[in-house]
């Protein structure tokens, strides 16, 4: 199959491409500063020579957004929602407009929709949608604004001959130097990986592996439409999600922090305090429902994975 990755350069991107490579597809990234083979140009805003490679396409995986690890200035709010509802709208007229057009196209959303809960999991059937919770700071309703207004512009689009999902991804781990995974691992190496706030809040995780492994089954089901969610089926409060993580780099404790220390932390890394402290408590409803099967489903044992396949690249 021929798949066309709009925004393939980041972290998941690398992954999904690298994976997909190997099956023997051909992957087309687009980027904005392309560097290599089998990337092309584009601006992410506006149609060009670029279209071409998505007419006569199998699939087009739209990751493109600018990364959500910095500090939710309203500079970077602003450019955080721009680059991805302006990408899914001319992803869309690309589809629109081809002759050829691609039979699926998967729009990358985010777990962060759903409302910030310790009670109950957040599913595609019952989940609600947050931003309007009480007690949080009020910008983080952005956050909320800027999922449901990238998954519109799919909505909106006047593709009838393309189906189309909506990725409800959580945190994707992978050993990569660079991710969440690197910079979690970091944070426990050094002995910072302790409860934040208290650590009742709920990380929701997926394995790069059953990521890659969800897309190709989302590929496989041509029934399928709609919003995914793409997240491992056992979330856990941050505490026991670093005390796992810990243990599998064999780091015996970690020092705990207040949301006072979060902050000043956040800062030191240019992120914010929301990926710290908003409680992400989401399951993959569909995925299960339709027989899915998750690879690594529990985080101490992904924990375990990852750690393995990080101290094997460092030593390579």
């Amino acid at each position: 199959m021929k798949i066309v990755v709009p925004g393939g350069t980041g972290q998941v991107g690398t992954v999904l491409r690298r994976a997909l490579t190997a099956a023997g597809h051909e992957v087309v990234v687009l980027s904005r500063r392309p560097s290599g083979p089998g990337e092309r140009a584009w601006d992410g805003r506006t149609l060009g020579a670029w279209a071409a490679e998505i007419d006569g396409s199998d699939v087009v995986v739209n990751l493109a957004g600018r990364s959500v690890s910095c500090r939710y200035t309203p500079a970077n709010l602003k450019a955080m929602m721009d680059s991805r509802v302006e990408s899914a709208r001319v992803v869309g007229e690309a589809i629109a407009a081809a002759a050829r057009p691609p039979a699926l196209w998967l729009q990358m959303s985010t777990a962060t929709i759903y409302t910030h809960r310790f009670d109950a999991p957040n599913d595609e059937a019952t989940g609600e949608i947050g931003g309007s919770e009480a007690g949080v700071p009020g910008y983080w309703s952005y956050s909320v604004d800027i999922a449901t207004a990238w998954e519109r512009e799919v909505e909106k689009a006047d593709t009838p001959r393309t189906r189309t999902v909506a990725l409800r991804s959580a945190m994707v781990m992978s050993p990569d130097r660079g991710g969440v995974f690197d910079v979690l691992s970091r944070l426990a190496r050094l002995g910072l990986g302790g409860p934040v706030a208290g650590g009742a809040q709920y990380v929701s995780w997926i394995h790069d592996h059953d990521f890659v492994r969800a897309v190709e089954f989302l590929i496989a089901r041509e029934d399928l439409t709609g919003p995914v969610n793409l997240a491992a089926p056992a979330p856990l409060p941050q505490r026991g999600f670093m005390r796992a993580l810990r243990s599998a780099w064999g780091v015996p404790a970690g020092l705990p922090a207040t949301r006072w220390m979060a902050g000043v932390g956040a800062f030191a890394l240019r992120s914010d305090t929301e990926l710290l402290l908003k409680s992400r408590r989401v399951v993959p409803g569909r995925l299960l429902g339709e027989g899915f099967a998750f690879e690594h489903p529990e985080w101490p044992e992904a924990a375990g994975d990852l750690v393995g396949r990080a101290r094997r690249q460092r030593r390579s």
